[in-house]
């Protein structure tokens, strides 16, 4: 068990990424918020995994809904160790200037400022404990973008670069802070990257990946899993690139 006892908080918990990470960290022996918008998801999550699952229905571009999911984290289990940052937002592949600023504004929102609310609710918590993690879900849009998605890959690398900053503050404070950078994968948002999901785009994507393959929400929780245990207690500002060589 490499999360034994430990209380983590992910966000986006109800599908994708979010689901694989918090289904493999609960199996790993930790009690996970799973927090989402989509209430009825979340529930489904909590409720396959049981008694160490607690859904919280969050817009994490909201401070009061942030708050008061990392509340419900220490009103439950007494505290918080991990907060991943997985909630992410996108919009179709589209050329940059046909992307609206409610757009725009709604894809900042949720990737860049849910950071700033999760540690500004997070990281008093995890001061009390004496150590915590923070996980960031970024991508690799953030190292090497892809054309069609100018806005979404600016606010990947803006976590990425809040991912090295916030490790520097907070390493004294024994609080980590890494992140994840997955390929496009089996996910609700693979037809937005794509702009249509179609046997030619799919080809076209995993073309562009050495291993041959997209991501799964198991990539990305293995991944995950190492970066939030013990066993990288001495890795901090890593932004691991998930991606079957996309980057190289």
């Amino acid at each position: 068990m490499r999360l034994e006892n430990k209380v983590a908080v992910v966000t986006g918990a109800a599908s994708g990424f979010g689901e694989g990470i918090a289904r493999l960290f609960a199996a790993e022996g930790a009690m996970v918020v799973i927090a989402d918008l989509n209430e009825e998801e979340a529930n489904r999550v909590a409720d396959d995994i049981g008694e160490n699952a607690l859904p919280v229905v969050v817009d994490v571009s909201k401070s009061a809904d942030v708050e008061r999911m990392v509340d419900a984290a220490c009103e439950k289990w007494g505290g918080i160790d991990i907060l991943v940052n997985n909630a992410g937002y996108t919009y179709p592949n589209r050329p940059m200037l046909e992307v609206t600023e409610e757009v725009f504004d709604r894809v900042f929102s949720v990737n860049v400022k849910s950071i700033y609310h999760g540690a500004q609710a997070a990281i008093p918590k995890m001061r009390e404990r004496g150590a915590g993690v923070i996980l960031n879900v970024a991508s690799t849009g953030g190292v090497r973008p892809r054309p069609g998605l100018a806005w979404y890959n600016g606010s990947k690398g803006a976590v990425i670069t809040l991912t090295k900053s916030m490790a520097v503050e907070l390493a004294p404070e024994k609080i980590r802070v890494v992140c994840i950078n997955p390929v496009a994968g089996e996910t609700g948002m693979l037809h937005l990257f794509m702009g249509e999901d179609t046997p030619e785009k799919r080809a076209q994507f995993r073309s562009s990946i050495p291993l041959g393959r997209l991501s799964t929400p198991q990539d990305v929780a293995n991944s995950a899993l190492f970066l939030c245990s013990d066993e990288a207690e001495f890795l901090t500002g890593v932004c691991l690139e998930v991606d079957g060589g996309r980057c190289i």
